[in-house]
């Protein structure tokens, strides 16, 4: 086949966001969350052969609460989107907002479970990034190429769009370059589609975010929209995490609707969404299948429960549906 990205030119854009320096602290998130999952990869809580292509391994060890942690996110997650693709037969698309150096569409390709197509946006410098170490490493560039039917692939410094995945470089708050970046890369507004916000919205504002679950709540006709992130943020607990994040320059700017399960819910049927659903991170953990808890608590010692159900009741898995009563979408849950 003709196609190939190791020859496509890499070329950077003068076009910068305004807000970047602002956002120095937001994509600090990205790299820590890359870390934490490449280490409790490394020992063993869950298989992917993918991140090791994007990130280092680093030398210093993660707390076991921590990468816990880290195994019920990407599980939970995991869970629901599996769901949908079974609901939807794949016939649908997945739109990955601000997905970092996430390897879904990889372990999904693995699994013989792609959707029709699968997006990814996040800053245009995480972007060229990940697109500098796709085109560079052949176990993340081949799937991409064995899927696509033309000769040529679009490709640039912030743009990646192949018949079956695509990675745009937006700012999740600048909706109309948002969409036209979509469009651009053919987004079927058509299709049954599955949206994620892993951490994202908690660093908009309330308006910001709003904006973003109603554009996509109108968006799409039939939609399923997955939120992982911070809650029950008003206690001291809560507070620590905030003052620990400011110090880094990060500033949490939407934490006043990560006071609650039920504010989370209410985020989101007061922006569109017909039904919604949260649990928190301790009462997802509880309901893992017996042989997984058995299986991640032998990997290492965990000196404090209570440490974890601290952090657990701290964050949490949010999903919302529209349409799709053919597809019993409805029915989705964890």
């Amino acid at each position: 086949m003709a196609a190939s990205l190791r020859g496509a030119s890499l070329t950077s854009s003068s076009s910068t966001l305004s807000s970047d320096t602002d956002d120095d602290g937001v994509r600090g998130t990205c790299e820590d969350a890359s870390l934490c999952k490449r280490f409790a990869v490394s020992i063993g809580y869950w298989h992917d052969p993918y991140i090791q292509h994007f990130v280092r391994l680093s030398k210093e060890r993660k707390a076991p609460e921590i990468n816990r942690g880290y195994f019920a996110r990407v599980y939970g997650v995991s869970q629901l989107i599996k769901a949908f693709l079974r609901k939807t037969e794949c016939h649908c698309q997945i739109l990955n907002l601000g997905a970092g150096m996430d390897t879904t569409f990889w372990k999904l390709k693995d699994e013989n479970l792609l959707p029709s197509k699968y997006f990814e946006v996040d800053f245009q410098m995480i972007v060229t990034r990940k697109i500098h170490n796709i085109k560079s490493k052949p176990p993340l560039s081949k799937p991409i190429v064995e899927l696509h039917s033309e000769d040529t692939l679009h490709i640039d410094g912030h743009l990646l769009d192949s018949k079956r995945y695509a990675i745009i470089g937006a700012d999740l708050r600048d909706l109309p370059e948002l969409e036209e970046k979509l469009k651009k890369c053919q987004m079927n507004t058509q299709l049954p589609t599955l949206l994620i916000t892993e951490c994202v919205l908690i660093y908009m504002t309330p308006e910001q975010s709003a904006n973003l679950l109603k554009w996509a709540a109108n968006s799409f006709e039939t939609a399923m929209f997955v939120n992982y992130e911070q809650v029950n943020m008003d206690d001291r607990f809560g507070q620590i995490m905030i003052e620990n994040l400011r110090r880094r320059q990060c500033d949490l700017a939407g934490v006043e609707m990560c006071k609650s399960l039920a504010s989370q819910k209410e985020r989101l049927l007061s922006n569109g969404w017909e039904t919604a659903s949260a649990v928190d991170m301790m009462e997802l953990y509880s309901r893992l299948p017996r042989s997984e808890v058995v299986r991640i608590e032998s990997l290492e010692f965990l000196d404090e429960m209570e440490l974890l159900e601290q952090l657990m009741q701290h964050y949490c898995l949010c999903w919302a549906t529209k349409g799709g009563n053919e597809l019993s979408l409805k029915e989705i849950t964890y």
